[in-house]
């Protein structure tokens, strides 16, 4: 039986991690009480982070590097496709991931010591790329705004993805870094059906409170992207005009779009929560994405992962593109600023004598 009430939590299972060897599973002891159970918490574990930036060299993505200050993520997105990396913690990508976070407490002072490096080449680093620098946690422990302040110091550029509203929090350092081209950030909007948002996003941000965010920052000067991702077939793909226009409205000036992507464990997890949520909606959105991945709930390959292809994606693609050309959104932006890099002063450094 559940030790704990389950609410406001993108899944209700919590499978085993792949890698370990057995599993746990709930069953009736007889002892079972009409008690009311306590809530699941969230629990914050701390790492001590030896290296922060990863590098990748994936043609799919248009960076090379980035951060994640946490690993796992309170937001709870059932469709999340970084559940999968909770299992080389240990954990199940299910429950786990979303109530048993780990947090990096030092990361900000390896994230100078790696800047400061002799052999370091400065590029666009990316922030929350796995999970989300901005979920609630963040208000706490602020290791997101520490790691932005080290940037700031060293004027290197940055473009951050989130769906937290925290990100206004921290304006006293996006904006003078905007007004140098050193920032701009992407706001993932999934729909603007709240009653759907909540169930799928249960710890999110409403969509009309992401939209108020991507208005105070673009107010304030920071260049924001709206992005329509996860776009879903069959659920919220009836949406993509709309998403596009309400961030425009907000002041977004570019945008993208990323086909619902279901690695590992999330397809499991994704497909009970359409049986519970969508019964009606199931076997079009899950028909729809087999079509666009050779009959595979998902394809890993590179250039097909994050948009699938066929008839359907390519309508939804050409749909995007007539959309983002009506309302004079860019697909892609200047780069950002790196010339400006520049390893500030510290104690003991030797002073330079012109």
């Amino acid at each position: 039986m559940p030790a704990y009430e389950i609410k406001a939590r993108g899944v209700a299972s919590n499978e085993t991690g792949r890698f370990e060897r057995f599993a746990t599973v709930a069953c009736d002891d007889g002892w079972a009480t009409d008690e009311e159970l306590p809530p699941l918490r969230t629990e914050v574990r701390e790492e001590v982070a030896r290296s922060v930036i990863t590098y990748n060299r994936s043609p799919d993505l248009p960076f090379d590097r980035s951060i994640n200050p946490y690993r796992g993520c309170e937001h709870g997105c059932v469709y999340c496709f970084a559940r999968p990396s909770h299992a080389f913690l240990g954990l199940s990508p299910g429950l786990d991931f979303e109530t048993r976070l780990i947090a990096r407490p030092n990361a900000a002072g390896v994230l100078r010591k790696e800047l400061s490096a002799p052999r370091y080449k400065v590029a666009t680093l990316a922030l929350g790329t796995n999970t989300d620098p901005y979920q609630p946690v963040e208000k706490r422990l602020a290791i997101t705004r520490a790691c932005l302040q080290v940037l700031q110091a060293f004027h290197h550029p940055v473009a951050i993805v989130t769906k937290g509203t925290l990100v206004e929090r921290d304006l006293d350092i996006l904006a003078p870094m905007a007004q140098m081209g050193l920032v701009r950030v992407g706001i993932s909007l999934t729909t603007l059906d709240p009653d759907l948002s909540r169930r799928m996003e249960p710890r999110a941000p409403s969509p009309a409170r992401r939209l108020a965010a991507i208005r105070r920052l673009t107010e304030a000067g920071v260049p924001v992207r709206v992005m329509t991702s996860p776009l879903i077939p069959g659920l919220t793909d009836h949406e993509l005009e709309n998403l596009l226009e309400a961030g425009r409205e907000a002041g977004a000036d570019a945008a993208s779009w990323i086909m619902l992507r279901l690695p590992r464990e999330v397809s499991d997890l994704w497909q009970a929560w359409l049986h519970e949520h969508k019964p009606a909606r199931a076997e079009k959105v899950m028909s729809k994405l087999r079509e666009m991945h050779g009959g595979r709930d998902y394809d890993p390959r590179w250039g097909y992962r994050m948009r699938g292809e066929g008839e359907y994606a390519e309508l939804v693609a050409k749909r995007f593109r007539l959309a983002v050309k009506r309302l004079g959104l860019m697909t892609k932006t200047a780069p950002l600023r790196c010339d400006l890099f520049a390893k500030p002063a510290q104690a003991g450094d030797q002073l330079s004598l012109f």
